[in-house]
């Protein structure tokens, strides 16, 4: 896709923005300038493509840079392995210690051959095993695994620190419970919450939920960040379709749109069809979707809903959330309840509010 392309759309979708939401009295030109200009970026980033360059800092230990050095090392794709070896160069000037066992042949040399080994044989036989088989119709998100007994494991994990019964045992008592009884227990594991960042402790990890997902790349990519939990995903490809975004279509911008798409489709196409289907996922359009797992704790779950289902999140992100939380409520109505801090508030300009709030921080710290 050319910069010039994406200019016209962005000019085209920035004036539909700012007739439609026109600027008010109270917020100053940096404060609406920034909104509009999120807004249309956060529309227009789905029709970039995967490969599409930007800034990463990475902040970790020793021992996980060692880690993630001999996983570079076996990648499949060779600018994966080169910056690998530039990030060995720089780290050997600062924390040489920690990185002698990464070009150690019975170490680092073995451990990456041992996990490119398991990824070509597993990759092998999911092609011989399941390539012939057609993906039945799924929603875009679903609840496919849970613990029905997980509230009441949950209940007997906040009991533990405070008995001194065996874990099997406070189980066996928190069944014979009155269901207000373990409503109490509960409700004192999560306290007042005055803010989203006031989460129960690790007795909410004590159960877990499973999600397969089915949304545009660049939503999985904001989703692919929380840490604590596991996440698996497939090779992106255009096969499962793309994301049309309602105001790409009212601000006659649709054509252009498909157009786009299916130029990304092709190139990706012709470049798989060379047998180098990792290098052309770099040619899908983030607007494709993208099929991954999502298993967290419900600890994990009630930070990952109440975060990304905020106002100023992306459309996506935040109907994904939501999704997740209902249908977590849905089996669990005492674990849902306690995510008081979700939002399903139906907004227009996501960031206008944290703009806001940004302009009045800079004005309490402005010299007076």
């Amino acid at each position: 896709m050319s910069s010039r392309r994406y200019r016209r759309m962005y000019d085209v979708l920035d004036a539909w923005y700012r007739e439609r939401f026109p600027q008010e009295a109270e917020d100053s030109d940096f404060v609406y300038r920034q909104t509009i200009l999120a807004k249309t970026c956060d529309t227009l980033r789905m029709i970039l493509p995967a490969g599409t360059r930007s800034n990463l800092g990475i902040y970790a230990t020793g021992q996980s840079y060692e880690q993630l050095l001999m996983r570079l090392a076996q990648h499949p794709l060779a600018e994966m392995r080169g910056y690998g070896d530039l990030m060995k160069v720089e780290l050997r000037k600062v924390i040489p210690e920690f990185l002698k066992r990464v070009d150690a042949d019975d170490r680092g040399v073995a451990w990456s051959g041992y996990w490119r080994d398991v990824r070509e044989r597993t990759q092998e036989l999911a092609a011989k095993l399941t390539g012939d088989v057609q993906p039945e119709p799924r929603e875009e998100v679903n609840l496919v695994d849970h613990d029905p007994d997980g509230e009441l494991k949950i209940t007997a994990a906040v009991l533990y620190a405070g008995s001194d019964l065996p874990d099997d045992q406070l189980l066996e008592l928190v069944r014979g419970m009155e269901p207000d009884e373990r409503d109490a227990v509960l409700a004192a594991s999560i306290g007042t919450r005055t803010n989203r960042r006031h989460k129960p402790g690790r007795a909410w990890e004590r159960t877990q939920y499973r999600f397969d997902i089915l949304c545009d790349y660049g939503a999985f990519r904001d989703l692919q960040r929380h840490r604590p939990l596991t996440i698996e995903w497939q090779r992106l490809s255009p096969s499962f379709g793309y994301e049309l975004p309602a105001d790409v279509e009212a601000a006659g911008l649709r054509a252009e749109w498909e157009r786009l798409m299916e130029r990304s489709k092709e190139t990706h196409d012709q470049i798989a069809a060379g047998g180098l289907l990792d290098a052309a996922q770099y040619a899908v359009a983030m607007g494709f979707r993208i099929r991954f797992v999502l298993q967290m704790t419900a600890r994990e779950a009630m930070h990952l809903a109440e975060l990304r289902s905020q106002p100023q999140g992306h459309p996506t992100y935040r109907r994904v959330a939501q999704a997740i939380h209902q249908q977590i409520a849905a089996v669990h109505p005492a674990i849902g309840e306690a995510f008081t801090f979700m939002s399903y508030d139906d907004v227009d300009l996501e960031r206008l509010e944290a703009e806001r709030r940004t302009e009045r921080k800079r004005g309490l710290v402005e010299p007076g």
